[in-house]
């Protein structure tokens, strides 16, 4: 029995040296894959003295002037759902580079005190372009994320917020629909741009960042563009169609799509289907050239919180609450529980209005006047009558 025993671990060793073959080679394979899409549809038009760099799973163009690269291409696969891989934090330069890429020390100065190194940084994250999470289903392609030529000099709030809020809703994307996602980005690289003067390689620190992607499965694309600084409205206000982020940068994103449908895919945007089942009822905060004269909208509102004046605030009511102690509760352009402007009319003051405000303002457009407060950082507003509150439509 014994003997028999020691047989069947054997075999299963033997099973299990196949699978973990098998497993690299199907990873080999998918890196092949990745490259030959890319390849075929996922890479920008090259410019004349291009030199395309490719390392596992994704592609990249660098710029020698400003010292990152000028656009990242790479594939959100479905498997991002169950990767597993964390965050590497390798950080190195890019031998593959043949000018050579930025290194530690355009980001940080490096000491070694006692034999632990110490770093001060100059202002400015390694932001990623093609982020490291997008390739967590593999611990290869998720290391070399981290190569210098893929970073550039992003703020710490664009950096940890906004973009990685952008990054995060991408593949919630491809896990929600099961598809995969074409995305190319970069910075926005102009002559005029400040360095950063204490870098040795003095780095470009760009003004602006785009992503655009492609769903060539449902046929539709979006993209975005963020300043590289704190961005305070809901992620979709920075939404645009592929093609004007073209204009802007010069660049043809996916020059192999078929002409009809480029300009359908490139042309068009329908910010629904690119945001969460939380978001599908929000709306974006009024853009500051439509608002009425000394009426603020839901994101600016935040600089008045416990200013205790009197200011005026424009959005669309997308929901409401009667609580069970008889408060009314109006969130404006952005649903619970991602409000991002609350009006609440207490039981006592209810009898002010001639009608139900909880039904009757339901999707409407309003101004609301009042005094804002710092409610757990959201502003928030309390009213009590109803001239406190305008409809416009």
């Amino acid at each position: 029995m014994q003997k028999q025993l020691h047989k069947a671990q054997a075999e299963l060793q033997a099973v299990k040296h196949i699978e973990d073959s098998l497993l690299k080679k199907i990873e080999t394979l998918k890196y092949g894959v990745i490259k030959e899409q890319l390849y075929a549809l996922g890479m920008p038009l090259l410019k004349q003295g291009d030199e395309v760099v490719c390392h596992s799973a994704y592609c990249l163009v660098y710029e020698e002037q400003h010292e990152q690269a000028r656009w990242v291409a790479h594939i959100i696969l479905p498997e991002v759902e169950f990767g597993s891989e964390g965050r590497s934090n390798d950080f190195r330069p890019d031998s593959a580079v043949k000018t050579g890429s930025s290194i530690e020390q355009d980001y940080f100065v490096v000491q070694t005190i006692d034999g632990v190194k110490k770093y001060k940084g100059y202002g400015y994250d390694r932001g990623h372009l093609a982020p490291s999470a997008d390739f967590r289903w593999s611990k290869k392609a998720l290391s070399e994320s981290y190569y210098y030529s893929n970073m550039s000099p992003q703020v710490g709030p664009l950096n940890r917020e906004s973009w990685a809020n952008l990054e995060d809703a991408m593949r919630y994307y491809v896990i929600k629909h099961k598809v995969p996602l074409y995305v190319v980005t970069g910075p926005v690289l102009r002559n005029d741009l400040k360095k950063i003067p204490e870098a040795v390689n003095k780095v470009s620190v760009p003004d602006i960042y785009y992503k655009v992607v492609l769903d060539t499965v449902n046929r539709r694309g979006i993209a975005f563009m963020m300043e590289n600084k704190k961005n305070e409205y809901p992620l979709m206000s920075y939404a645009v169609t592929i093609d004007s982020v073209e204009k802007y940068t010069g660049i043809d994103f996916f020059p192999k799509l078929v002409d009809t449908a480029e300009a359908r895919i490139e042309k068009n945007m329908d910010i629904n289907k690119w945001v969460g089942e939380r978001e599908q009822d929000d709306v974006l905060p009024v853009p500051v050239e439509e608002l009425p004269k000394y009426t603020f909208n839901t994101v600016q509102a935040k600089i008045y919180m416990d200013k205790g004046e009197d200011v005026k605030v424009c959005g669309t009511v997308v929901s409401t609450k009667l609580s069970s102690k008889g408060n009314i509760f109006l969130n404006l352009d952005k649903k619970f529980p991602n409000q991002i402007f609350t009006v609440t009319i207490f039981k006592d003051y209810t009898s002010n209005f001639s009608y139900q405000p909880d039904k009757e303002l339901f999707k409407k457009k309003v101004i609301v006047k009042g005094k804002i407060s710092n409610f757990k950082g959201t502003p928030s507003m309390n009213i009590q009558n109803e001239d406190d509150i305008k409809i416009l439509e």
